[in-house]
């Protein structure tokens, strides 16, 4: 049995304020605005009652920092509130807009401020204020380290599946390499027309980057689906990190299918259908669907008019029996692969 003291997370508790996270930051000793996560989710009125907190001397939750391999501190936990008071010291820093403040309710005076208009105590008083940093240093256990990642925000409602997902992969070597691929490919301009049905806002969460996930797991990781997508997707990555399996060397593949089917159904192929006619937004059981019939085969589909694929994809999820497999209780490996089956059977065995 492994001791605990070789499971345990090497950390340093240290109080930055503002003003040093700021110059950090400028210096590119602290990077504030990792690539793998949105910079704000919060409204303008959120930023402003942190500030409004701020000045009220109220205690700020932590933020959390990795150590990378060159000793750049990485903030993986803590952006929103990190960002937020750097914007309103100085917007250019992270290319963002003037915060002018509004919807503070306790100092209401200050709505409609800037930062410059503040007195200079106020605003030395800003900067100097302090908030703690937790740095998980370079060494240790890279399984903890993301577990404890992933344990830290799955609790919470700030990041999505995708975004702790990607965050976590930084904990582990060659997670950086796996990311980038995960945005290279979500960033194909014929997949991103063939998934142009995902709304904006889901964009933003990264749900575009968990359907490219979501292709491969369809592909290679369907014997170890049990009806819970989130955590099928995170195994499927953690086999990929830790195993170093090569379930994601297809690009090739992944690139060919998305390029037919944006030229044969454009953005139809993954949507419910209505007397012939798409409509709605992307469904995550009819993606599963296709990909799992058609990925791989479409070689012999290449004749067959678009028209004619079109009439035959939405004949089928018209079917009592698509429905049946992809309506309420569908995140089962059986009906998965009902609707891989049904649709298969119409475009592939015909």
């Amino acid at each position: 049995m492994e001791s605990i003291e070789s499971k345990e997370i090497r950390t340093e508790a240290v109080d930055f304020s503002f003003g040093e996270l700021l110059n950090l930051h400028r210096d590119g000793e602290i990077v504030i605005q990792p690539e793998y996560q949105r910079l704000f989710r919060w409204s303008n009125e959120q930023r402003s009652r942190l500030i409004e907190s701020i000045l009220l001397r109220l205690p700020i939750p932590p933020i959390f920092l990795i150590e990378n391999e060159n000793g750049v501190l990485e903030l993986i936990d803590g952006l929103q509130r990190t960002s937020s008071v750097l914007q309103f010291l100085d917007h250019e820093v992270i290319n963002e807009p003037e915060l002018v403040l509004e919807g503070c309710d306790i100092l209401s005076d200050i709505n409609g401020m800037k930062y410059e208009e503040f007195s200079t105590s106020v605003r030395l008083g800003l900067k100097r204020t302090p908030i703690r940093a937790v740095i998980i240093k370079k060494s240790g256990d890279e399984y903890v380290k993301y577990e404890m990642f992933k344990r830290l925000n799955t609790g919470g409602s700030l990041l999505s599946p995708q975004e702790i997902r990607n965050c976590s992969s930084r904990m582990i070597a060659g997670g950086g390499d796996f990311y980038a691929k995960l945005q290279a490919l979500a960033s194909s301009e014929d997949f991103k027309m063939a998934t142009s049905r995902v709304p904006d806002p889901d964009i933003e969460q990264r749900a575009d980057e968990e359907l490219v996930l979501r292709y491969f797991a369809v592909r290679h990781y369907r014997d170890a689906f049990r009806g819970n997508v989130r955590e099928w997707l995170d195994s499927f990555m953690e086999d990929i990190l830790f195993k170093r399996t090569d379930a994601m060397e297809d690009a090739a593949d992944f690139e060919q299918f998305f390029k037919f089917i944006a030229e044969k159904l454009g953005d139809t192929a993954f949507s419910r259908s209505r007397e012939g006619q798409a409509f709605g937004r992307l469904a995550p059981a009819y993606f599963e669907a296709v990909v799992g019939a058609l990925a791989g085969s479409t070689a012999s589909l290449e004749k067959m008019p678009s028209e004619d694929l079109k009439q035959r994809l939405s004949d089928t999820f018209e079917t009592a029996e698509f429905k049946a497999a992809s309506g309420p209780g569908a995140n089962s490996k059986g009906k998965m692969e009902t609707r891989i089956d049904l649709v298969k059977q119409a475009l592939v065995d015909e």
